[in-house]
């Protein structure tokens, strides 16, 4: 079971220092932080999917977060990046500012445990002091840290 955000995380998959301005070249520079992931099978795949699945509708979920996703044959499991940009990214769609974007690869084969993690991820963002503990990360690993004391908190510690 993959419910746990923080057992998918990786630093070099976390930039916290995003350049880009514009939602479709924000939700591109963090989705190429999986370009090198091994559970990719086929990026541009996987990115062309993304893209499709934010002109659908948006990806936001309030609050200055949004989670871009795609469930596709692109990905053998779970994959996760993330990034977070102080001043912003205007997602026009929605008429949001998003400072904190998770970008999801999910296997069509696995819905079950991207419903988990979706959950669990709305549950460790649902509170303002918990998001911005995640805005304050100053750090991937500090972020990673933040992630995994928040999850303990809200879910439970971590089954051993």
């Amino acid at each position: 079971m993959a419910a746990r955000l923080s057992s998918l995380l990786e630093p070099a998959r976390i930039s916290l220092h995003l350049e880009s301005t514009k939602r479709t070249a924000a939700i591109n520079e963090v989705a190429k932080l999986l370009e090198s992931d091994p559970n990719v099978v086929n990026f541009a795949g996987f990115y062309q999917e993304l893209l499709a699945r934010e002109r659908l509708d948006t990806t936001c979920l309030g609050n200055e977060i949004a989670l871009p996703h795609a469930r596709t044959e692109h990905v053998k499991k779970i994959v996760i990046a993330v990034g977070r940009s102080d001043p912003g990214v205007h997602f026009e769609n929605s008429n949001q500012n998003v400072r904190l974007m998770f970008v999801l690869g999910t296997p069509k084969s696995n819905p079950g445990d991207y419903l988990m993690l979706v959950g669990s991820l709305c549950r460790l963002i649902k509170e303002a002091p918990q998001r911005e503990a995640l805005f304050a990360a100053k750090s991937p690993e500090e972020f990673i840290a933040t992630v995994k004391t928040l999850e303990d908190m809200i879910l439970g510690p971590a089954p051993a």
